[in-house]
């Protein structure tokens, strides 16, 4: 592809998040744009519509209700001190939220737009298996393609790790092991040459920490995840309860993750011969926080690790890599 093909005819690439949906564009240097994978719902009245419409309110009207998504629905959930709603649940789509998928179509094409021209490429982000499975994501696979080929793409899924090896590991020929710590799953990939290896997803995440710590404390979750996303620390307990909680279960989090790549790898029985040791990136919004590297990878305990591991690291932008990736593997 050369660089002078007209823009709206490049490939895109789609993180499709529990807590965000990212789209990436470009060629050298992506440019970003995300909104909150997020909505709240108002009784509805004429009056409360065109004040919506007056003041640019990302919204659309369903039976009685008005619908306000994206980045605006927090900023409306703040206001009447009520909880955001989620169309997606753990990494697919919410099967107790009847507007799941009609807010997720809404987000997606305000981010993406039409096509342009028939076919064009966009890779989106789907979640690994849980080590236990899942039958959901067959079904939210199928849903995401379908938005984007109504609105004139040739949409291909790719799993949310294999994305962050492919937006972070080009230095090691794409392999190793991507993590996207988001917010309904941890998702892994162990790659080499950038073929996926394993691939697999662990159910704690942002979210359960937000619910266990609000669960303790008597907070809101979505009151603790704007803190946790302003200034927390993950360094042991202090004097403050909300830190403590908070804490406590990010702890939880790093430990199942730690846990569950060692074991999954240790048993698994045809490894690729790797030559030389592997890097391993994290990335995600859970990640974020100061100290999350250091605890990750002291639980890891690398020293005695299944595979040879070069260096544990953070990915440059933790909250646009599995985007990133999602192009980079469109361009391909």
């Amino acid at each position: 592809m050369s660089n002078g093909e007209p823009e709206n005819n490049l490939p895109l690439g789609l993180d499709v998040g529990t807590s965000r949906i990212v789209v990436a564009r470009g060629m050298d240097q992506p440019q970003y744009e995300s909104e909150l994978n997020a909505f709240i719902t108002m009784p509805y009245s004429r009056l409360a519509e065109s004040l919506l419409e007056r003041e640019g309110v990302f919204h659309e009207v369903s039976g009685g209700e008005l619908v306000v998504s994206g980045n605006d629905a927090q900023r409306f959930a703040e206001v009447f001190h009520v909880e955001t709603r989620r169309p997606m649940l753990r990494g697919v789509l919410n099967p107790q939220e009847p507007h799941s998928l009609a807010v997720m179509r809404s987000i997606i094409t305000r981010l993406v737009g039409k096509a342009g021209v028939a076919g064009r490429k966009i890779f989106f982000s789907i979640p690994a298996p849980g080590l236990e499975g899942s039958s959901a994501i067959a079904y939210h696979e199928a849903s995401i393609q379908e938005i984007l080929k109504q609105l004139g793409f040739n949409a291909q899924p790719i799993q949310e790790g294999l994305a962050v090896v492919f937006g972070e590991m080009s230095g090691s020929n794409y392999t190793g092991i991507g993590i996207s710590c988001g917010s309904g799953l941890c998702n892994v990939c162990l790659a080499a040459l950038s073929v996926p290896v394993i691939s697999f997803a662990v159910p704690k995440a942002g979210d359960y920490i937000d619910a266990q710590a609000a669960s303790v404390t008597g907070e809101l979750a979505t009151r603790l995840r704007v803190q946790k996303e302003l200034n927390f620390v993950v360094n042991g307990l202090s004097g403050d309860r909300v830190q403590n909680a908070l804490s406590v279960f990010y702890d939880d989090v790093i430990q199942t993750l730690a846990n569950a790549l060692r074991s999954t790898i240790s048993s698994t029985q045809r490894l690729p011969k790797l030559d030389q040791s592997v890097p391993i990136v994290l990335s995600g919004g859970t990640a974020i926080p100061k100290g999350f590297l250091n605890r990750f990878t002291t639980a890891l305990g690398t020293g005695d690790f299944p595979i040879k591991i070069s260096e544990v690291r953070m990915a440059d932008d933790p909250l646009n890599s599995t985007a990133r990736g999602a192009l980079m593997a469109a361009l391909c």
